[in-house]
């Protein structure tokens, strides 16, 4: 046949390997890691929600109820969310990295009104892990709702709506040389990658934590499959000690996080992974990332990394032009990004 070009395989586990062809159109075909296969053809784009989805729940550090509602959003539009609460003054605030105020046990975002959303993270996590390009988000509250502590709500909720492809070109960008940033013993580093790769390595003296280490490559559903229903976590005495100080008011056990103590585990149902809690640093770490205002084609590596190094980061590779070039995908880069041909058909294996 003339005309006909290879084209790279999309390895999506270890197990599972396909090698195709293009011959008009940009073609690319996956194979999950339950057998389904994928095929989208026509030029990579991007995509928002079909319909609005609404989640009600608590906010993890005020305990406040909280309304929230993402909406689809035109090409180019970004994320934004909107505080309908806020009726006098500026109510918006851009998902992006250089309006994240510096806190240590969440994310928080404000814009110069000073108008602010805190613990963004996780909503941030299940939109990059999903795909979705644009989207507006209101809420009623300065802090999103932590629901049951991980992504799965959020990411569940936007399978269900559906996601739809819109009539724009997919930008990611690209790291050019390493990256890193340092403080004490924790460590973050951002190296140049073809796809969305997180390595992760935490070191915890409660016996039931541990070491724990986790590579992953980010491509196609694999956050779904491999880290969004991995719950929030915290020792005891930090419980303690953030309650003492009016924050964790919302935190529980037995809804939303898994508290450790020593060899004790207190967790609704027990880990849903031997290894949640690395797995859970890697989620914060892709929702964190996702500030940077569009996929990252990247490696990033984090060491006892929390969410103010991961900005910092962020900050340093934007801080000099020759770290990063904006690029539009083509559909091979298109099929190694996070959230690529993603169905609701992977979302049980880790529900």
């Amino acid at each position: 046949m003339r005309d006909v070009l290879p084209i790279c395989y999309s390895d999506v586990s270890c197990r599972y390997k396909a090698l195709f062809e293009k011959t008009g159109q940009s073609l690319y075909l996956t194979i999950a890691a339950n057998g389904v296969c994928r095929v989208t053809l026509g030029k990579p784009v991007q995509a928002t929600l079909k319909t609005p989805v609404h989640f009600q729940g608590t906010g993890l550090h005020t305990g406040a109820t909280v309304h929230l509602t993402i909406r689809p959003a035109s090409t180019d539009y970004g994320i934004w969310f909107k505080r309908t609460d806020v009726l006098i003054g500026d109510a918006m605030i851009p998902a992006r990295w250089d309006v994240v105020e510096q806190t240590a046990l969440c994310t928080r975002i404000k814009n110069e009104a000073g108008v602010s959303v805190s613990t963004i993270e996780h909503l941030m996590a299940a939109l990059a892990g999903c795909g979705i390009h644009n989207a507006l988000i209101e809420i009623d509250a300065p802090e999103v709702p932590i629901l049951d502590g991980s992504s799965a709500d959020f990411v569940h909720g936007f399978l269900k709506a559906g996601i739809v492809r819109q009539a724009a070109p997919v930008w990611a960008i690209k790291v050019l040389q390493p990256v890193s940033v340092t403080r004490g013993d924790a460590t973050a580093a951002l190296l140049p990658a073809d796809e969305m790769r997180i390595d992760f390595h935490i070191d915890f003296t409660d016996e039931a934590i541990g070491q724990q280490t986790k590579e992953l490559n980010l491509a196609n559903g694999s956050f779904i499959r491999e880290l969004c229903n991995s719950r929030t976590f915290c020792r005891q005495a930090d419980v303690e000690a953030m309650q003492a100080s009016g924050l964790a008011l919302g935190g529980d056990p037995a809804e939303n996080a898994v508290v450790f103590d020593g060899a004790d585990v207190q967790a609704k149902g027990g880990l849903r992974h031997a290894d949640e809690p690395v797995r859970h640093k890697m989620l914060d770490a892709m929702g964190d990332l996702y500030l940077a205002g569009a996929p990252l084609l990247a490696h990033y590596r984090g060491h006892r990394a929390g969410h103010s190094l991961t900005n910092a980061l962020l900050r340093e590779l934007f801080s000099q032009p020759d770290n990063w070039r904006l690029v539009e995908c083509g559909a091979s880069q298109a099929a190694r990004l996070p959230g690529a041909g993603v169905h609701m058909g992977e979302f049980p294996a880790v529900a």
